[in-house]
């Protein structure tokens, strides 16, 4: 029986988990589905907090998760979290229209009716009507290359409280170091990346350094920790955010320093931060 699998969390939909292709046909557990299921809980512990913390001065929350892909991450949060609650919602944003086609037809069977899935890139979301002004909770996972950037932009245009964010594929910072290694060269500095594999490690771990200066400009608390096991990587780096205070001109300070040394003022329009006329600075 099901319920002899101790993977499975007490009240979690069986049905669910095999529409998920989880668990099989007769409610087993193979290893790799148990690896797969031991993966979103891993994701789930980190969501989890972030929405109770919400709760405690809302009755309702509305997450978006870009890149959703098949979405077991928000299918799982809502069975365990969200179906509970009225009015909240979980809006899955991913451009495989096949992938929301196959969500759609999950939740309607399920009948979990405030699960939106909608065929839009991280981009375009940020000015989609089809999503509420007010967004409590932003995760990003595995979102390509500047799709993490987007995912940020949508978090700070809709005021969001909370990101969780894994980055991947990060190239853009990397190809302009390239482009302008030659006017470094004489910096000692530049040795971090002279070397092609180093240039891309050295981009990556930049970017996400950027990232973290960004966020923390706009008044949120970040802590950045290993995410390991996921199927698609073996090493990975979550991010996850708080809106905690105003805007802070010394994060912002830094992050624009870090722009003009390693010559990437071209990028600034991605690392943008903006101080709200209606706030004062801290």
């Amino acid at each position: 029986m099901a319920q002899e699998n101790n993977e499975i969390k007490p009240g979690q939909s069986i049905e669910l988990l095999q529409e998920l292709h989880i668990l099989t046909r007769d409610a087993k557990l193979n290893q790799d589905s148990r690896r797969k299921l031991k993966q979103i809980y891993h994701l789930f512990q980190f969501v989890e907090p972030l929405i109770k913390k919400s709760l405690e001065s809302e009755n309702q929350i509305n997450m978006v998760d870009h890149g959703a892909g098949k979405s077991y991450l928000g299918f799982i949060i809502y069975d365990l979290l969200i179906k509970k609650l009225q009015e909240s919602h979980i809006f899955g944003i991913e451009t495989r229209p096949e992938l929301i086609k196959k969500s759609q037809e999950i939740a309607q069977k399920m009948n979990f009716s405030r699960m939106h899935f909608l065929n839009l890139s991280v981009a375009d979301s940020i000015t989609s009507n089809q999503i509420p002004a007010k967004v409590d909770i932003v995760t990003a996972l595995h979102a390509c290359d500047t799709a993490t950037d987007d995912a940020i932009d949508f978090a700070f245009q809709k005021n969001a409280k909370h990101l969780v964010l894994i980055p991947c594929c990060q190239a853009e910072v990397a190809a302009t170091l390239k482009k302008h290694k030659a006017e470094l060269l004489h910096k000692p500095q530049t040795e971090l990346w002279r070397h092609a594999l180093h240039t891309r490690e050295f981009g990556s771990h930049l970017t996400n350094v950027l990232r973290c200066l960004r966020l923390e400009s706009m008044g949120y608390q970040v802590t950045v920790t290993e995410f390991t096991g996921l199927e698609h990587s073996l090493k990975n780096e979550l991010i996850i955010a708080t809106k905690i205070e105003k805007y802070r001109p010394k994060q912002a300070d830094k992050l624009h320093s870090l722009l003009e040394e390693y010559r990437l003022s071209e990028l600034s329009q991605r690392f943008q931060v903006q101080p709200p006329t209606n706030l004062a600075s801290n």
